[in-house]
């Protein structure tokens, strides 16, 4: 959720047959990693990183219909998993590759069994986020008659469901009531909009905020791979920020991964 995830689709390496797959490693895994995956490969995909008293026989409706990169992952035990360090994020990002972004396995499985259970209660992931995240309402109507003008038209909160990054990132999403004008067949931020974030953003981080603009770096998915069309946003990575930092930018915002922890 961008909060929630924008999570596009990608080649699987998990095998699967009329909906069952066994768990399987991502690519670059060791020979260690390989008998450990050997060991667990007949575990249902979504077995894998369940306790063995909570299994099930068959599949949760959360999991099922899965895309193959989600399905990949979900299939992936946590311990095969590798944390992403600052330098591999930033080069993500400068290349300009965040459909090469991902969540931790079990973490994922958690932001879509939340995700399944949004729905059924909400709607939708769009309704659930303005009206319990942001606090607006449909139509949403800028005050400004210029990007970042007014203040009241952004609102930047902790991501709710960040990726598999080194726990020293901090993952934030900066929602606005604008558009940002985007062009080509993924949904690119024109040149101009670039700058216009891009001068927003060192503003607000660097110059205001004090963080050295070597930690702090900023993203926006294409269009197509986003999960909230209907609402603009884009994705900040902070590295190592002072937490009194982070609560003034956020309003002390609690990310919704850490509320469900706390709730179990």
């Amino acid at each position: 959720m961008g909060s929630t995830s924008d999570d596009p689709p990608m080649t699987s390496t998990t095998n699967t047959t009329n909906g069952n797959a066994t768990a399987s490693s991502p690519k670059g895994t060791n020979s260690s990693e390989e008998q450990s995956r050997k060991n667990e490969e007949y575990i249902p995909y979504w077995n894998v990183n369940v306790p063995p008293h909570l299994r099930t026989q068959t599949c949760p409706s959360y999991l099922l219909n899965l895309n193959p990169k989600d399905l990949s992952i979900i299939s992936t035990p946590d311990s095969h998993y590798e944390i992403e360090s600052w330098p591999t994020v930033l080069s993500k990002i400068r290349s300009y590759r965040p459909d090469l972004f991902q969540r931790i396995p079990s973490d994922l499985r958690r932001y879509h069994e939340f995700c399944y259970n949004i729905k059924q209660q909400y709607g939708s992931v769009m309704n659930f986020i303005l009206s319990q995240r942001l606090g607006w309402e449909h139509p949403i109507i800028p005050k400004g008659d210029e990007p970042f003008e007014c203040e009241e038209d952004v609102k930047i909160l902790r991501n709710d469901w960040p990726y598999g990054i080194d726990g020293k990132i901090v993952h934030l999403v900066v929602w606005v009531k604008f558009e940002l004008e985007a062009e080509g067949e993924k949904g690119d931020l024109t040149e101009k909009e670039t700058k216009v974030v891009g001068e927003w953003v060192r503003k607000k981080f660097v110059v205001e905020g004090g963080l050295e603009e070597g930690r702090v770096v900023w993203f926006r998915n294409w269009t197509c791979l986003k999960s909230v069309k209907s609402v603009e946003h884009f994705h900040i990575m902070l590295f190592d920020p002072d937490k009194e930092l982070v609560d003034g930018l956020t309003g002390g915002d609690v990310p919704l991964c850490e509320r469900v922890k706390l709730s179990i």
